[in-house]
């Protein structure tokens, strides 16, 4: 009777234990079903994301960019790992910078002055904004490339580390951004040294992303590395001409930022009037360009009728 009992008992513990194993399966599985759904999630976002781009409204897409990163930073918050969330917060912080928080400056600038509380407010929220970008940027490398903070030693050490990114489709894009968010800090803060010595990082990350692919989004990092090279007369404004001429060589009629960088940086420097005030002038009547970078030439659309008025052609380039 004794011997039946526990023999019963011990059914028992062993169907217990089984239990156990297929509710710890069990539990293990919805863990990994719900990353597999957060994942697809942010991948399906990201392939979304580039819409926006297709509306030549500057107010709406303003709106939809800053609820756009709640959301972005949302998601990064369950998945702290995930790429896509990385790329898509650094690219959206560094658009919000350059196309949105950028303008109420120079806006701010045209209004009031550089010394006026609403200009420095919004310089403010610019170093904010491409601080963040290259915040989750650098992460976003070191995931496939770890030794980022270690390379930044000098111009050297960060060619070598950057010729481990050879995949084109991939680095390119990433490498881009990151390094465009790099430039865009570095020039909302000229006057702090240690920043600007470390300038030569954001462009080693944009020379990279031109070898890797010289096309991706229309020959943006050739503009910006024309961008970077007239930064002042007494930069390499020559390196800056080839650049932006092969950024418009690629662009074409379809992206309008490289004619913008190309009057308002080298024409601008050189003392170009006729050619500066051309370009700008043909942006602004050229029509909408690519379908899906109605945003961007908006942008361009917009900087070009500021740069044309007299008193920003004067402070800005003497002429």
């Amino acid at each position: 009777m004794r011997k039946a009992r526990w023999g019963a008992v011990g059914r028992i513990g062993k169907r217990l234990a089984a239990l156990g194993i297929v509710m710890g399966v069990a539990a293990g599985t919805s863990g990994c079903l719900k990353k597999l759904l957060l994942d697809g999630q942010i991948s399906a976002t990201r392939k979304a994301s580039v819409a926006i781009n297709s509306t030549g409204d500057w107010d709406i897409a303003e709106g939809a960019a800053y609820a756009g990163i709640a959301q972005l930073e949302g998601l990064r918050y369950l998945a702290p790992d995930n790429d896509d969330a990385l790329f898509m917060l650094t690219r959206t912080w560094t658009s919000v910078g350059f196309g949105f928080i950028e303008d109420h400056m120079e806006q701010a600038e045209d209004d009031q002055g550089t010394s006026s509380p609403e200009y420095d407010f919004q310089k403010r929220r610019g170093i904010a904004a491409y601080e963040r970008a290259v915040w989750y940027g650098k992460q976003l490398l070191e995931h496939s490339h770890p030794g980022f903070e270690a390379a930044t030693k000098n111009a050297d050490t960060m060619r070598a580390y950057l010729k481990e990114f050879d995949d084109k489709d991939v680095d390119a894009e990433n490498l881009f951004w990151v390094g465009y968010a790099w430039l865009g800090r570095t020039n909302l803060q000229k006057d702090k040294g240690a920043i600007v010595g470390q300038l030569f990082v954001g462009a080693a990350m944009l020379e990279r992303s031109v070898e890797l692919d010289e096309t991706y989004n229309y020959g943006s990092a050739h503009t910006a590395l024309g961008a970077y090279h007239a930064r002042s007369p007494m930069a390499e404004v020559d390196e800056a001409k080839v650049h932006l001429e092969k950024a418009m060589q690629i662009a074409g009629d379809k992206l309008y930022l490289p004619k913008l960088q190309m009057a308002i940086r080298y024409d601008c420097l050189k003392g170009d009037k006729a050619s500066y005030m051309k370009r700008l002038n043909e942006i602004l009547a050229a029509g909408d360009g690519d379908p899906y970078q109605r945003l961007p030439n908006t942008i361009a659309k917009r900087r070009a009728k500021r740069y044309l008025s007299p008193e920003r052609m004067l402070s800005t380039c003497g002429f």
